[in-house]
């Protein structure tokens, strides 16, 4: 009689591969509800867990009754930690990687011990779940046949405004995170560098008690924000897609040397103030800004 195939039963520890590996678990980035079934096991039958903060890691354990042994794996131990734990990997040991929220490794720590378990041919299994840039991506309303994921915005309104001068005629979805505080600072490079009327989406504390999508043009966002006064919360900003034939910005469509001149009328500001500005305007450096403008007069 041919033996019929038996399915893969969900729980239990033979689950678990056999020998060493290092299970990457993606945790809830807001309501402890979102965290897997497979996840939750894995974490229970783990021989340790590496928390990015055990203290934040605890809650989520606390919460569903798991006792693992944790330890604290972060972006300023990594470089030794990581070696330590190959260490227990290669002697047989099974380690789950969790951050303080979402999936390891995305714009938190993880790939230095990734890199090192995959480079001494350890296993390494991703174990999916939240991930804040896609649940904000899905629910905001702007196309998500193409995107690209960036990570933090550079804190640098120079280096922030050049990057988004690079995107200004992308034709994808662009997803960031965002610190709260530089959030305005960062709405108004937007509507400067890629048009006050570029559509953009701030997604705030996405999945948590005071979740909110804010849709609309650059400027609109910005104007809305400001009447709050302190922006607080986890925030992703979502940038559309560049239009063909729209409306560039107005500090874009006069010379260098008109737009300081406009500044110097304007703000009654002295001609480095005003050269200072442009720059900061068009994300380019201060020297090419004086050139310019040196050329303009």
């Amino acid at each position: 009689m041919q033996a019929v195939a038996q399915p893969e039963t969900t729980n239990g520890r033979d689950n678990l591969d056999p020998g060493s590996a290092l299970y990457l678990v993606a945790t809830p980035i807001g309501n402890l509800e979102d965290i897997t079934l497979r996840a939750l096991r894995v974490l229970k039958e783990v021989d340790l867990i590496a928390c990015e903060d055990t203290r934040q890691t605890l809650k989520l354990l606390s919460h569903y009754g798991i006792h693992t042994r944790t330890v604290s794996y972060h972006e300023h131990n990594e470089m030794t930690k990581a070696a330590e734990l190959v260490v227990d990997l290669e002697g047989g040991a099974k380690i789950a990687l969790v951050t303080d929220a979402g999936m390891p490794g995305i714009s938190d720590p993880g790939f230095h011990l990734i890199a090192l378990a995959i480079r001494h041919h350890v296993p390494v299994v991703p174990i999916p779940g939240a991930s804040a840039f896609l649940a904000a991506l899905v629910a905001s309303g702007l196309p998500t046949d193409s995107f690209r994921f960036s990570g933090f915005l550079p804190a640098k309104s120079g280096q922030r405004r050049k990057l988004l001068e690079s995107i200004k005629d992308s034709p994808r979805t662009q997803v960031f995170y965002e610190a709260p505080h530089r959030l305005l600072e960062t709405l108004s490079d937007v509507s400067d560098v890629l048009g006050e009327a570029r559509h953009v989406v701030v997604a705030r504390e996405v999945t948590k008690i005071h979740e909110e999508f804010l849709r609309g043009r650059a400027r609109e966002i910005l104007e809305q924000l400001k009447a709050r006064g302190d922006v607080k919360g986890e925030i992703t900003l979502l940038i559309a897609k560049g239009e063909e034939g729209a409306t560039p910005s107005a500090s874009e469509t006069v010379s260098v040397a008109q737009r300081v001149r406009e500044i110097m009328a304007e703000e009654k500001v002295d001609e480095k103030a005003a050269l200072k500005k442009v720059a900061k305007e068009r994300g380019i450096g201060k020297s090419k800004a004086y050139r310019e403008w040196q050329r303009g007069k």
